[in-house]
Order: C-alpha cells, then structure tokens, then sequence
C-alpha cells in the first residue's frame, strides 16, 4: 500500500503543475501559431467530457453490462462528424450574438428573455451538483483502496485530513485565478484551457499505460486475455449481456445532447472556439481521442473480473490491478491520470456556471433592486461582477462536496453520470427547437423546461438521495404511471430510460402548448429571425431613430462593467468599423444601443445587458414606458430592415452571397442557390466557402485541377472571373469585391445565352476570315517564305557570333603565350638589329590581339551575353580612369587630353559604359593629327550627357550611318591611322544595351563630337566639389626586387609570363594548380608583393588559388586576375574579392603599368 503523505504530495504536485502551465499559458498562449498548435489544443480541450466516469466508471459498467459503455461515446462521435454542421452552426451564432454560456444561448433566441436564462442556469448548477460529487467520490475512492481507508480522509484522529475537501477548495482556488481574470466571458482563457488540454494528454497517457501492462505484462498479450477470459462464467455473463435497444437509443441521444449542452462543453466547445479550423480540427481529432481512451476499457475490465473473480469495487479495477501487482510507481501514475480526469471538470464546470449564476440568476436580481429603488449606480461593477463569479465558483464545489456527504455513493459513477445527462437533457427541446421552429417563443421554453426538469428531480435526482434502494419510485410513480409504461416497450424497470423518456415527453408538450397560446413579441420575433432564417444583423439599418441618452452615458455603464480600457477598446473598434466618429454629448441612435447591448451581454449575459439598458433608458427619459419603446422600436426597426433586404435580395435576378473573413456564408439570396444549383444543407449561416466549391467538385461541375484555381478566384478582389458549370453547359459571371470587416461580397450573373451569341458571332467573324484568308493566301506565301528566309539569315549571323564566342578563348590561350614571348624577346635584345625584326612581330601580334577582342565583344553582344548590371556610378572617378589610360597615348601623338571634371552620379553599368567611352576617346585621338581632344560633361534636366570632342578630320554628314557598321572606314581615316572599322560598332551595340543613345555632329576636316546621354541617379547625388586624380605613373619605373607569384596551368604560358616578368626585374615564383597554391608557405616560399593568375586552372579557379595565398601571407596581397573569359560573373567575383581583371591577351604594358602603380605604392608605404 502507499502511504497517505506520497498520495496527497503526488495529487498536491500535480495541481501546482497545473498552476503553472496555466500560467504560462495566458502569458504565452495567444502566441501559439494559429495554424499549428490553437487548433490541437482546442481539440484537446474538448476531451474534457472524459471525467473520472470515463476513466474509472467505464471499466466498471463494461465489467456488469460489457460494450454498453460505449453508448455515451457514440452519440458525440456522432454530433462531431455528421452533426458538425449543427455545432458550426451554434458557434456562429455565439460568436455574431456575444453569447457567453448555454444559458445566454437559450435566452437569446427566446428574446433575451431572463427567465429563461435563469431557468437553464439552474437545471445547469443542479444537474452539475451529482456530477461534480461524482468526480470526488472517484478521488476518494481512488485513495482509499491504495491507503485502505474509509475514503474519506487520510489518517485518523487528530491526524486525519479530508483529502476531498482539500481538493474541493484547491480546485476552487484554480478556478478563481485562472477562470475569473476578465469581467468579458468572451475573452479567452487561454492559460486555462491550456491546463485542460494537457490534462487530457495525461489522463491518455495514463489510461494507455495501464492497458499496455494489463495486456502485455499481466497477460501473455490479447490472445491470452481472450481465451482465459472466454472460460469465466462472469466474464462471459458481462460480455453476453443484451442492452435493450431503447436504452442504447437513450444514452446515444443523451451523450449527444451534453457534448454541446453541458455548461463546460458548451464554455470549450463554443466560447473558446477563436476559428473554423479548430473546429475542422476538432472534427478529426476528437473522435480519435474518444477512441482512443475507451480501446483498453474492456481489456481492463476483463482483466479486473479474473484477477479479482469479480469482488470488489469493478469502478476501481484500474487501481487494483497494478495494486495487487504491487507495482507503486505504476499505481500512481493511474492515479494520476484519474486525479486529473476529475480535476479537469470540476475546473471548468464551475468556471462555467459561476458565469450563468452570476449573469443569468444573480444580476438580474440586482439589477431589478438598482431599477426598483431608481438609484443611479455610478459605482464600478466589474469587482462586484468579479467577485459574485469567483463565490459562485466556490459555492458550486461546496454543493458538490456537500452532495457527495450527503447523498448515499454507492451508486456506480455511471449511475451518477447518466444522472447528470438526463437533467442537461431538459434544455434539448429548447435549444434545437429553437433553431428549427421560428413560432416558439419565451412561455414554451420557461413551461417545458420547468415541468420536464420537475419530472427529473422526482423520478431521479430524489431517489438518489435516498440510498440504492428505489423500489418505491418503481411502485409508487411508475406503478402510477403505468398506463403511459408501455410506450416504452417493457422499458419500466428501467428508471432512467423511463425517467428520461417521460420527463423529455412532458418536457415537448409544454414547449409546443405554451409557444402556441402566446404570440412572439418583437425581441422574439427578431431573434427567431437571427436563429433561423440566419440573417446577419446589420447596426446600420436602425441608424436613424435618436434617443435622450448620451454617448458618454452608455460609455460610463459599460466601464462599470468591463472596464475603462475594454470599454475604449471596444468603442474605437466601432469607430473604425462604422466608419463612424462618436461625440460624447451627442445623442445615441439606435445603431449605437445595440452595439452597447452586446457589449454589456459579453460580460453579464444577453438577459441582464437589456435590464442594464433599461435602467439607463429610465433615468434618462421619464417613463419605463418609453424605456420599452425604445428598445422594442430598435427590434423592430432592425427586423423591418431585415424583411426589407431580404425581399429585394430574393427579387433580384442576379445571385448574392456575402462571406465574412473566415470565408463563412453570413448573407445570401435565392438567386445565389439555384444559380449554383446548391442544396439545402448550403443555405445556413457559417456555411464555407470551401464546402461550396468541394459540393461543385464532387458533383462533376469543375474539376480538381479547377479547384485550387476557383478558390484563389475567390481571393481576388475586384476581378470578375468565369466559371463554368457541367463543362461549360451554364457559364456564371462572379464578382467579388471587398467588404469593411474584412468579408466578401460576391454576385453571380448567368451570361451562357450571353457567351453563346459571342460565339456565334466569333464563328461568322472565323467564316469571313477564312475567306479572306483564301483571296489573299498567295500572299500570306509570299510573306511566310520571306519571313523563313529572314529567320535562316539571322539564325546563321547568330550561328556566326556564337562560333566567334566559343573559338575566341581558344584561339587567345596561345596568342597570350606569343605576346608574352614576343615582348620579352623584344626587352631581351636591346638594340640589336633583330629589335626591330621581333617589333614587327610583336605589333602584328597586338593587331590581331586587337582584332579578336573586338571581334569577340560584337558576338558577345549580339548574342546577349552582356547583361548590364545598372548601379550607381560617380562620373568623375569613371572618367578620371580613362584620363589615366590615355593621357600617355595622347601625349605619345603630341595631342593634348583634356577631361572635365564633374559631380554627377548616374544610373548605368560602370564596366561597359567604361568600354563604350574608351572605345569614342580612343577613335578621336587617333583620327585626330594634330591639336587636342576634349571630355567633359553637361547636365540636361534629369540627363546627365557625355560629349567627346575632337579636332581631327571630322566626318561627312553622309556617312553618319555607316561608321557604324563593323568594319566600315572612311578613306580619310584609313590615309589617317591604321584600325579595323569596329570601335563604333560595339559603342552602337554598347548604346543599345544601356538604353543610352549616342548622337554624333561633325564636318569634314572640322572635328567630330560625340554625345551620350544617360540617365541621372537623384537618389545618390553627392555634394561637393569633383578633384582631379594624379598624373598617370610612368610605366619606366623599375620593378627590381618586386616578388611575384605567377599561376596557370598552361606551361606555355607560364613560362612566358617569367620570361616577361624577369626582363622587368621581378623575382618570379610560378604554380601551376590550385593545390600547388595551397602549399607555397609550406615549401619555404615567402610572402609574394602582387599574385597573377589564369581564372581556368586545371583544378579549381585563379580566384580560389588567390584567396588560399591570401589565407596563408596576407589578405591584402594585390591581386591581378589574367582570363579569356568576359562574362560578367567572373569580373564581378572579381571585383568582390577586390582582385584587378585583365583579358587575355595580356597587354604587357598593361601588365606593367599595373605593376608599376604596386611598386611606386609600396616604396610610398615604405618612406
């Protein structure tokens, strides 16, 4: 046996476990991701309908009457499958009407009536009593056969502690902290039902590892179990009992009836729903958990009878089981798992109906007395409000407690289960009686719930307080009653059957007798409207009508009673929503009445919000009579507008329907039905989008594929779209368009005779093309062969470029190597005679060089290879570049390079627009003898314009065009400078890239200027003054002592670029791989002053190669990278790693001035 002390701090832990997540849900809960975890815990929070009945009672009525437990679990697997509609249903009207509870829910639909409120709040609490004392027996029993006590405490004498009480007020403690924290029921309590959700996970938990050890460890595995069970008489008797079928009809439709009606289910059910997919949700993952918990129930039960050859509690089988085992930690984890399927109920069942006594019994009461005495009531009720819940959570637990003393337990906990149904059951009639009879009002719900819930109390919750003995309710009442027996089919030895039955029976007449002798009153008759003709409540319609009641009147109630910041809050949702800016001492419409009324209903009820707008009324105008007029005029002013709407929406020939912002149908025509030929089941409110288009798929009207599509369709606002019915035998015109609340509006236009003249049509247009197309197909030839012929002529110029590309990098490997050997030659032989022999060469080399660089640039263009990646560019330090370039070829000619300084920064690719301007210097100074060239730049508005002038030979206006077509020269250029007729053609194919248009002025013998205009960056214009860059440095510096690092993989070339390179003075070291590169500090080498590498390296890349050196000396080696390849992904890795990019062929001067400009830097470091 366990001690008392372990049992009582393993019950007291848990609990403050349940504190605590309870805490970190309202601190973390509302940032739990829709999508993922809010959807999983509301469905685990339905399982709260699993109690310490399912848990400990199931075991026990499997073991006397085998599979009847699974009664009350069919009828809610199937309310959440084929009944979902139904809850959906209830939700959405709970949600539009602010209802907080079953009793707010009812009263509403019957004109917020208060009676009926406070008369489905106490069937509620009395129905509650025996199943809250159910919960407690099943803890004290639970103890007392693991201590072997009485049951009800833990020691004895002055030692002893009333372990039920104990939990009875720490329950009560928890349900304060957690479940009275806003004065708004409509808030969600997220910390709470977190705490719910996990204690469904541990009662799961626990209840499956109980089964497991039964099962697989107590027995040989199912097999086992079976067969020795097959050979007990008890056990045969239990599993071979026949439940009548009346009485499983009773408990299916009694189960069903509490899934939504009992005042906890209704709270986790309906108030804490926040979306349709939890609900979705639920809907899968609640008859799953139902499944689940009940697998093991018969396997226990079964286990129990052999174990124990059917003495004792069967309630406590779960228990006994490990017990007699004497495995303790198995023991208590079973405990556990009970202690949580009571505490789970008792938490939110109070929490529950203390909002229904405070909202529906207590204030009204109160409020009565502030109308009859005519007091003002400026003091705050939100504490007040607060503090009647947290007592009525406390005297709700004390009753339970009280009846659990009081009342005989030895009843099984189904017994007192089935107890608490039937009472809830009472409310059934005029709940869904509601949603399907629009005639029934106020007097029918109060006569058949007061009369169907006497029935109750005499037949059942009576004779469970006199002991188990119920023979005289069975002589006396039923011996009454038994002309009416019979219809229940020889069901009178059956009390709750026979109870049930009859007070439900009694319960419908009434209904329908007292709805019939009474007309519906206004309120009734709008509510009757809102519940079943499912019209959505539009504030606006009543807007018009004025009353002596201030804005600041109402907003100084409501913050007596939710709060000053909720009530702000609220009001300035409104606003906005409205559209609608309120003055405090303006006059209160309608529109703004009952805005405020169910505001006032989410906290004290939709009963008690009218009876505090009414005292307000009251004091404001002179007579309650006019009080009654003015809320009666708003209902009716609301349903005229209502019958109004909806009679024009039903005349209209086009279909409507409007979808709030979870895509739910809230208002529709009936246009919008036979239009999509939709059944009745589609027209209620909370219907979704997505069902309605599932309903067209099934149906054959669209397809799969147009599914997904159809609803992105939905989604786009403000684009009409087409869809197509039964392969396009009706085609529907849907437009949607956007409403204030984040919904939908949508209209449906039948255009099929529509589209079918435009067919028609199409075909006589089709017809008298065809001829026309006959009369002139000669022609049509004659342009499709010029065409080919055009496109094999341009396939081939492509063909052309793209054989120019691919040879180009083969060709310039081994011309590189020949220039590098050629310049070498050229240093190496001084002024021998064969010098100028080797010149020769060397300037053929650099013609040819310069031949396929150009070539190669044209077929880059011309097949797109260069993109342009447009930057900002400042102006001044681009030009300052080209001055360094060709101010030493300039000066070589005797000519004068002049270039202006400039502030602009441009929108352009630095790279080419670079190309595009050396390209027009390099033609002016070699077309011009004698004089100077000018580059500068002019602002234009937004445009930035480039000039390059010159005073050479100019141009006639003539041959404007074909300079620049490839290879085209002019005679005077040609007597004037050698060249080959293709600088202006890449700058004409570098303009059109840019989008930077090139415009040329000149005469012959005149000079030439050339304009490029591009476009300004405003965004990145800088302020200051442009300076001029230093002169060029001398490519004659020595270069004696400069270390350098040669890489690539062509020997050739390699040992060119050393040849080269020791001419200059340079002490060379080479590598030929990347791995070669990886090694050089390992070998000895020491750091290098600059790199020089190939990009294709046997192994890796020159950029690779560069980096690994850098790695190994110095980050900040300068780098210089030699490649064949032009595309702009090698220059722009380049220029990431801050690595200079030449092409090959390799220009030595180049090279060395690049190398002159290191070394002139390094001796300035160095001084």
């Amino acid at each position: 046996m366990l001690s008392g002390s372990i049992i009582f701090a393993s019950a007291f832990a848990y609990l403050l476990l349940l504190f605590a997540v309870a805490s970190f849900g309202d601190r973390k809960g509302r940032k739990i991701p829709v999508a993922r975890g809010r959807p999983v815990v509301y469905a685990l929070s339905l399982a709260i309908y699993c109690t310490s009945w399912t848990y400990f009672g199931g075991v026990g009525l499997a073991a006397e009457r085998g599979l009847e437990f699974t009664g009350i679990y069919i009828g809610p697997i199937l309310m959440f499958t084929l009944g979902l509609p139904v809850i959906r249903r209830i939700i959405t009207l709970a949600k539009a009407e602010k209802l907080t509870s079953v009793a707010d829910f009812i009263a509403a639909r019957y004109g917020k009536n208060p009676g009926v409120a406070a008369i489905v709040a106490l069937i509620s609490l009395i129905g509650a009593i025996p199943y809250i004392a159910l919960q407690l027996k099943a803890v004290s029993s639970s103890v007392a056969v693991m201590v072997d006590t009485s049951g009800y405490g833990i020691g004895s004498g002055e030692n002893f502690v009333d372990l039920p009480l104990l939990v009875t007020l720490f329950l009560a403690c928890f349900a304060i902290v957690f479940g009275t924290r806003h004065t708004d029921a409509t808030e969600h309590q997220d910390g709470l039902i977190l705490a719910i959700a996990m204690e469904s996970v541990v009662k799961l938990l626990a209840f499956v590892t109980i089964g497991v050890y039964v099962v697989f460890f107590l027995f040989d595995g199912p097999q086992d179990l079976w067969t020795k069970a097959l050979a007990n008489q008890d056990v045969v008797s239990a599993l071979t009992y026949e439940t009548p079928v009346h009485r499983w009809i009773m408990l299916i439709a009694l189960s069903a009836f509490a899934i939504i009606m009992l005042p906890r289910q209704f709270h986790v059910t309906v108030v804490e729903n926040r979306t349709a997919n939890e609900l979705r949700t639920a809907g899968i993952l609640f008859p799953l958990y139902l499944v689940a918990i009940n697998i093991f129930v018969l396997p226990v039960a079964l286990a129990g009878i052999l174990t124990f050859s059917g003495s004792g509690d069967a309630d406590l089988y779960m228990l006994r089981l490990p017990l007699s085992a004497d495995l303790s930690v198995l023991t208590l984890i079973t405990f556990i798992g009970g202690f949580s399927a009571a505490t789970a109920m008792v938490i939110v069942a109070s929490v529950a109906l203390s909002i229904m006594i405070s909202n529906d019994i207590v204030m009204p009461v109160f409020l009565r007395r502030k109308l009859m005495s005519r007091t003002s009531g400026q003091e705050n009720i939100a504490g007040t409000l607060l503090n009647i819940r947290r007592t009525a959570i406390l005297g709700v637990l004390l009753l339970g407690y009280g009846y659990y003393r009081a009342a005989d337990m030895s009843a099984g906990l189904a017994s007192l289960g089935l107890l608490a149904f039937a009472a809830i059951s009472q409310m059934a009639p005029a709940l869904f009686g509601g949603l399907l009879w629009r005639q029934a009002n106020a007097r029918g719900a109060i006569a058949g719930m007061t009369l169907g819930f006497l029935v109750w109390a005499y037949l059942l919750f009576l004779p469970s307080l006199g002991g188990p003995d119920n023979s005289h309710v069975a002589t006396t009442v039923l011996g009454f009653l038994f002309p009416f027996a019979g219809i229940f089919s020889g069901a009178q030895a059956d009390p709750l059957v026979n109870a049930s039955a009859l007070s439900l029976l009694v319960n419908i007449i009434a209904y329908v007798i007292g709805s019939l002798t009474r007309a519906p009153k206004p309120l009734e008759r709008l509510q009757a409207g809102v519940f079943i003709a499912r019209k959505s409540r539009s504030e606006r319609a009543f807007r018009g009508r004025k009353t002596k009641i201030t804005v600041l009147d109402l907003k100084t109630t409501i913050a007596r009673y939710l709060g000053e910041e909720r009530m702000q809050r609220s009001f300035s949702t409104y606003e906005r929503q409205s559209g609608r800016w309120l003055d405090d001492n303006s006059a209160a419409d309608m529109a703004l009445i009952h805005f405020s009324e169910q505001l006032l209903g989410s906290a004290i009820g939709s009963s008690s919000a009218r009876l505090v707008l009414s005292l307000v009324l009251q004091r404001m105008d002179d007579t309650s009579s006019d009080t009654a007029w003015l809320l009666d005029q708003a209902s009716e002013a609301l349903q005229y507008n209502q019958d109004m709407l909806q009679t024009a929406l039903s005349q209209m020939d086009q279909g409507i329907a409007v979808f709030d912002s979870s895509n739910n149908l809230i208002i529709w025509n009936r246009r919008f039905r036979q239009l999509l030929d939709l059944p009745e089941s589609a027209g209620q409110v909370g219907f979704p989008l997505a069902d309605i288009i599932a309903i067209l798929t099934k149906r054959g009207d669209i397809s799969k594929e147009q599914e997904k599509a159809l609803v992105r369709n939905f989604l786009t606002l403000d684009k009409p779209f087409l869809l197509e019915l039964s392969g396009g035998a009706r085609i529907i015109e849907v437009r949607t368009n956007a409403m204030p609340d984040k919904g939908i509006v949508t209209t449906y236009t039948d255009i099929t005779q529509r589209v079918a003249a435009d067919m028609a049509l199409k075909q006589a247009n089709e017809t008298l093309e065809l001829r026309v197309a006959e009369r002139t197909g000669e022609l049509t030839r004659v342009n499709r062969e010029v065409a080919e012929a055009r496109a094999a002529a341009e396939e081939a110029n492509i063909g052309k470029t793209r054989f120019f590309a691919a040879a180009g990098h083969d060709i310039l490997q081994p011309l590189n190597a020949a220039r590098l050997y050629s310049s070498s030659l050229v240093e190496r032989l001084g002024d021998s005679d064969n010098r100028v022999l080797v010149q020769n060469i060397d300037s053929s080399l650099e013609s040819v060089e310069t031949i396929l660089g150009a070539v190669l640039d044209i077929s880059r263009l011309d097949t797109g290879a260069m993109k342009p990646r447009l930057q900002s560019v400042p102006l001044n330090d681009l030009l300052r570049r080209i001055e360094t370039d060709f101010a030493p070829v300039a000066r070589a000619q005797g000519l004068r390079l002049a270039v202006m300084p400039t502030t602009l920064i441009v929108r352009t690719d630095p790279n080419l627009l670079r190309r595009l301007i050396q390209n027009l210097v390099s033609n002016a100074i070699k077309y011009t003898p004698a004089g100077k060239v000018l580059v500068g730049v002019r602002r234009r508005g937004e445009q930035a314009v480039i000039e390059v002038l010159d005073s050479g030979i100019g141009i006639p206006a003539s041959k404007f065009r074909t300079v620049f077509k490839e290879f085209a020269r002019l005679d005077e250029g040609v007597r004037t400078a050698a060249g080959l007729g293709l600088g202006l053609s890449i700058v004409d194919r570098i303009s059109r890239v840019l989008s930077h248009p090139v415009d040329l002025q000149s005469k012959s013998g005149k000079g030439t200027r050339f304009r490029v205009t591009l476009p300004i960056d405003r965004t990145k214009q800088r302020l200051g003054t442009a300076t001029r860059e230093t002169p060029a440095i001398s490519t004659a510096e020595p270069l004696n002592g400069l270390r350098v690092l040669c890489i690539d993989n062509e020997p050739l070339i390699l040992e060119g670029m050393k040849l080269l390179l020791d001419g200059w003075g340079c002490t060379v070291t080479t590598a030929d791989s990347l791995a070669t590169s990886r090694s050089l500090k390992d070998r000895g080498d020491i750091r290098p002053d600059a790199i020089i590498a190939d990009y294709h390296l046997d192994d890796g890349t020159g950029i690779e190669a560069i980096s690994e050196i850098r790695k190994q000396f110095d980050d900040n080696i300068p780098a210089l990278l030699v490649t064949a390849d032009r595309s702009p992904e090698v220059r722009a890795a380049a220029e990431r790693d801050g690595i200079t990019l030449q092409n090959k062929p390799v220009r030595p001067a180049s090279m060395r001035a690049w190398l002159t400009q290191l070394s002139v830097a390094m001796k300035a470091a160095a001084e």
